[in-house]
């Protein structure tokens, strides 16, 4: 008999599926043509369990963080105006907020390109990424953000902290889902933040996943799908504890929550209560509201499979933007190839001439959708509907309609 697997922040074994996506490959790992003629593109089971003790739920980890993240890194954070900007007026609150200057430290886990660091090094706040992609770490130093390459968890912490590394702010936007270890992940924040420093993570949030069935977040790069519920007590086992929180629209419903020392003078707000009672209203703390995910995403599944058939009757040409890799779980769970859809469009030099992994659809510059002149463009990066089809707005010029998937099929004007 297979032995289940144990969560991988508490340890309880894993019995109870959350959504089973299949074999799928690793969705930021875009094929040259040269990779795609050679047929050794692998899958790995895509298969997403709740913990019925902490309720993290999380995917099977069959292939290492280090495969995934080492070497050449598709995602480049500031390919997205919006994002930069989200960036921008995070920097800009954050240093009101703590009164921060040129003797404040701020220091970014998963620093990226330096997205956002930037925007606090040209308020002359001194600053330090921590990122553990080579490729996206260069483009951070040549943008002017000093950034050590390495992976982030208690020993990175501990050898920070014996180096005098002791920050105001310590940012860790969008990567609590991306570590395997997330106790020891968490664990390294205590070492590196000064008493009364504060600690923000931002993450898309579990209950709108569930409400919004936003299944396509889950990919082999994203190991946990959070809650307060379950975050709270991965904080607490390391020292640390939430203080308030901010609901944010990015990512299709994400939670900005501010954290500090177990011991810091930081006093909760009704924000925060008012979120634990919400996550509780909803049932986060009991097993069986997770069961009934999977059903509704057969159903989105269903709706967009039964849109590209009636498409294809009306002689219509279907095409994507956004190589993103919420795209490629998509794609990849309904089982979509490059003879349903005929390109997909990104403003990503390093996706550009390469193919979408598993899909094999071709990935080309925006500029070729003039070209192409699609009847649909299907937007892959939902949470960025109103930014591209303001880019695209020329699509209707042919009578081009743009469509999302999620929860159900809508065509857009």
């Amino acid at each position: 008999m297979t032995r289940a697997p144990t969560c991988r922040f508490c340890s309880a074994p894993l019995t109870h599926t959350f959504v089973d996506l299949g074999d799928q490959p690793l969705a930021n790992s875009y094929l040259t043509a040269a990779e795609l003629a050679a047929g050794t593109e692998r899958r790995y089971p895509l298969h997403a369990r709740v913990c019925d003790r902490c309720f993290l739920v999380q995917v099977d980890d069959p292939v290492s963080a280090e495969e995934i993240f080492d070497g050449g890194y598709a995602y480049f954070s500031s390919y997205s105006p919006s994002w930069v900007a989200h960036a921008k007026a995070y920097a800009e609150a954050m240093t009101r907020r703590l009164g921060l200057g040129d003797s404040s430290l701020v220091v970014e886990v998963a620093s990226n390109d330096g997205y956002l660091l930037q925007h606090f090094a040209q308020a002359g706040v001194p600053v330090l990424g921590i990122e553990p992609t080579a490729n996206t770490a260069q483009a951070a130093v040549e943008r002017g953000v000093p950034t050590e390459v390495a992976f982030f968890n208690a020993a990175t912490g501990q050898a920070l902290a014996q180096r005098g590394v002791q920050a105001d702010l310590m940012a860790a936007n969008n990567v609590l889902a991306h570590v395997p270890d997330i106790g020891d992940f968490a664990a390294g924040f205590r070492h590196v933040l000064k008493p009364q420093g504060v600690l923000t993570f931002e993450f898309p949030h579990l209950l709108n996943l569930i409400e919004q069935v936003q299944f396509d977040t889950i990919y082999h790069e994203h190991f946990s799908y959070l809650s307060l519920t379950s975050v709270e007590q991965v904080l607490a086992a390391n020292g640390l504890r939430p203080f308030d929180v901010e609901l944010l629209s990015t990512h299709g419903g994400s939670l900005r929550l501010f954290c500090a020392h177990q011991a810091s003078n930081h006093v909760e707000t009704q924000a925060l209560r008012d979120l634990r009672a919400r996550e509780a209203a909803a049932g986060l703390g009991r097993i069986e509201t997770y069961g009934g995910f999977a059903p509704k995403v057969e159903a989105v599944r269903d709706g967009f499979l039964a849109f590209l058939a009636r498409a294809k009757g009306e002689g219509a040409r279907v095409a994507a933007y956004g190589a993103a890799a919420k795209g490629n779980t998509f794609l990849n769970y309904c089982g979509v190839g490059a003879h349903d859809i005929v390109s997909a469009f990104d403003a990503n030099p390093h996706k550009q001439d390469h193919f979408l992994p598993g899909s094999h659809i071709p990935i080309q510059a925006p500029a070729q959708v003039e070209v192409v002149r699609p009847d649909y463009v299907l937007i892959l990066p939902w949470n960025l509907k109103d930014e591209i089809i303001d880019q695209l707005a020329y699509v209707r010029d042919w009578g081009g309609r743009f469509v999302t998937a999620a929860p159900n099929v809508k065509v857009w004007p």
